[in-house]
């Protein structure tokens, strides 16, 4: 119960959305700041089925920011985890080529929560944005790269934007400092 009343208190200092229903005991007592990253817009190929996982690989993407600008390259796929009360665990590793030549590995997990409603619309075809649903990840990113070097000393937090269910998913990454 203690951890998870840890997870609540975080996700609301990072400005998180909670889950409908979960109450607090008491207010978090310190603050945490982000710092506007990059923008990752993605192209997902249809997810393969393998046993209780869905695989999703990415067949293009783009990261754009202030400091980061580049393209993602294979082998970049998704491990989606299907969890009994139908949130949806991520498991993500992927490789980013900048627009001067870098790599930056990128790995992350994450959670989604939506409702059957949602999950009816979007089967349907219409856009569906972090209004919708809980869509929250937390990349970490690692490169030798003197240049990107900075990229590997924080831990980040990603919320989604958009997608829809031809393939493309749009999110904003944060650097929390």
């Amino acid at each position: 119960m203690r951890v998870f009343r840890n997870y609540l208190l975080a996700s609301m200092a990072v400005g998180l959305a909670v889950p409908v229903g979960v109450a607090l005991a008491q207010s978090p007592t310190v603050s945490i700041e982000t710092d506007y990253l990059m923008t990752i817009e993605l192209m997902l190929d249809p997810a393969q089925e393998v046993g209780p996982r869905r695989i999703v690989n990415v067949s293009s993407g783009s990261a754009h920011g202030p400091k980061i600008n580049g393209n993602f390259i294979t082998p970049t796929a998704d491990w989606v985890i299907p969890q009994p009360d139908g949130s949806i665990r991520l498991d993500v590793r992927g490789m980013i080529k900048t627009d001067d030549g870098e790599t930056i590995f990128v790995e992350y997990n994450g959670v989604i929560v939506r409702s059957k409603e949602v999950v009816d619309r979007f089967n349907k075809g219409e856009v569906i944005t972090s209004k919708d649903e809980y869509f929250v990840t937390a990349p970490r990113f690692t490169t030798a790269s003197k240049k990107y070097g900075w990229i590997n000393q924080f831990q980040a937090v990603g919320k989604m934007v958009s997608r829809q269910n031809n393939g493309r998913l749009k999110y904003d990454i944060f650097a929390v400092r």
